[in-house]
């Protein structure tokens, strides 16, 4: 059985809602996008409860706790179809009574959500320290990044913490969303194509602060000053900075 929501996570805890009040364990969570037309299985489409969905959330924490029942959520946004599948599989586990259920590795569902579980919480690493912001003459620090998996809800409260006195836009390219800082709260945000092009085009569309430039060729000379080249290991350090972050790194340019 395929049920098809709307790709929230609230909707997704809504798929397993629906399971248990149908009895139906055998299920497909997954989106109307994603899904292709099987005769041999049925689809139902799950309507978001937000009611319902925290009522899941609640019974998986009185289950296993809190900071538990959190990776369900960033599993979730590893945006992964065979993540959520590995998901729906535990949660229907822990609520017949494994609790447990996510030491045995030895099933393919545990092990394949603790990989992409670590993958996730290495990518939220990497966000955190490979963010450059550039400075605009409006006072906005703006950064755009492309992450591989949908990580900035989870480096949202990193972010206003520490840069909790100036106002600031993180923008994910890949998904077309952002998170803007008006030093009080971050909300989230959508740019329209113009913008975005705008955007990536700072220095014809965006009036920079004038000292941006002057900031950004200080580090780029740190940068250089403090490498060491006799002891370049040009794959170590690509284990650790991998080429699909060097277009939004000023010391890479």
């Amino acid at each position: 059985m395929y049920y098809l929501f709307d790709g929230t996570y609230l909707g997704f805890l809504c798929c397993v809602f629906e399971s248990f009040e149908r009895k139906e364990a055998t299920v497909v969570p997954i989106t109307s996008e994603d899904h292709q037309i099987d005769l041999f299985k049925d689809r139902r489409t799950i309507v978001t409860d937000n009611a319902k969905a925290l009522r899941v959330q609640k019974g998986v924490q009185e289950r296993i706790g809190n900071a538990e029942a959190m990776d369900f959520y960033r599993a979730f946004l590893s945006e992964d179809r065979k993540a959520w599948q590995a998901s729906f599989f535990i949660l229907h586990q822990i609520f017949t009574g494994r609790t447990a259920i996510r030491q045995h590795y030895g099933n393919d569902h545990v092990l394949y959500f603790s990989q992409i579980l670590k993958k996730v919480s290495r990518e939220r690493h990497r966000m955190k320290a490979f963010i450059r912001f550039s400075k605009s003459s409006d006072g906005l620090f703006f950064a755009l990044v492309e992450p591989d998996f949908n990580v900035l809800p989870l480096i949202s409260d990193f972010f206003r913490k520490r840069y909790a006195d100036m106002p600031w836009l993180i923008y994910d390219m890949k998904r077309k969303y952002g998170l803007l800082f008006d030093t009080r709260q971050v909300g989230e945000v959508q740019l329209s194509p113009e913008e975005v092009q705008d955007t990536t085009m700072p220095s014809v569309a965006i009036a920079m602060d004038e000292r941006d430039e002057l900031f950004q060729r200080l580090w780029k000379q740190y940068y250089t000053s403090t490498n060491i080249e006799a002891r370049k290991n040009m794959k170590l350090h690509l284990q650790h900075v991998p080429r699909r972050y060097w277009k939004y790194l000023v010391e890479k340019k």
